[in-house]
């Protein structure tokens, strides 16, 4: 069984995953929860109603699985991350699909938006869950790039999961939730290489207030995995959830003051 405790490696307090996105490149492409992104984008084109052209943004976009199958769609996408290498990828399989999305580096932290997305994303821990005691302020800038009345969808590794001790490889400090593994990933080449992991674990409760902390309306917390995103209750069988929030409407936003 994993190892549950009170006491981990702290995290660092930096956007440690950028080297692990550096080496891992296209091979990032090559892991099996990779392979769902049609059937994801399905799921959050209905349940995010989002309308023709609208404008989404993909917080932590890696080499653009998301954010390139919604503009095949017609929405006009905007993905932001930290990694140059896999924003490299995804501008470049932008060009070979002929696809018009914008691409920045950027730290989700000190993303600049306010008030210009009708959607806005991160899947698969692409933003949110990787810097501990900051996952909260990268909702509160999810929260602001979105329009009025627009939502906020993201995906979260489940306490309850990790809790289960299930997974050997990995700490779980009880007190922070945040969970430490050594990781092995294979380079481009097939090369191994070790890096020290941190991931943020949450309930679905804390999801709802973490998002009320935001100034977010939860909507809904549903058990989700990779391909497989579903109107799902929470179970203690998927390790993910997705939370998907909305902004008050400017309308909601003038009654309550």
């Amino acid at each position: 069984m994993g190892k549950a405790s009170s006491e981990s490696r702290g995290h660092p307090g930096t956007a440690y995953f950028r080297d692990i996105a550096a080496t891992l490149g296209a091979a990032y492409l090559r892991y099996d929860f990779t392979r769902g992104t049609a059937q994801e984008a399905d799921f959050l084109e209905e349940v995010l109603a989002l309308p023709a052209g609208a404008r989404i943004l993909d917080v932590g976009c890696g080499p653009g699985r998301h954010a390139l199958e919604l503009a095949a769609r017609g929405y006009a996408v905007t993905g932001i991350d930290i990694s140059p290498r896999f924003l490299e990828l995804a501008r470049t399989e932008a060009a070979t699909r002929e696809l018009q999305v914008a691409f920045f580096e950027c730290d989700a932290r000190q993303m600049p938006f306010a008030d210009e997305f009708d959607a806005v994303i991160s899947i698969c821990q692409g933003g949110f869950g990787l810097m501990g005691d900051d996952d909260a302020l990268i909702l509160k800038r999810m929260a602001e790039a979105a329009k009025p009345g627009s939502a906020v969808a993201l995906t979260a590794f489940s306490a309850f999961f990790d809790a289960s001790g299930m997974r050997e490889e990995a700490s779980f400090d009880v007190d922070k939730g945040v969970v430490f593994e050594s990781m092995l990933v294979r380079d481009e080449e097939g090369k191994e290489h070790s890096f020290d992991a941190w991931t943020s674990v949450f309930t679905p409760r804390e999801l709802r207030l973490l998002a009320i902390g935001c100034g977010l309306i939860p909507e809904n917390v549903w058990s989700v995995s990779p391909g497989d995103f579903a109107r799902r209750t929470p179970d203690l069988e998927h390790y993910e959830f997705m939370l998907v929030a909305r902004r008050p409407s400017a309308s909601a936003s003038r009654h309550a003051t």
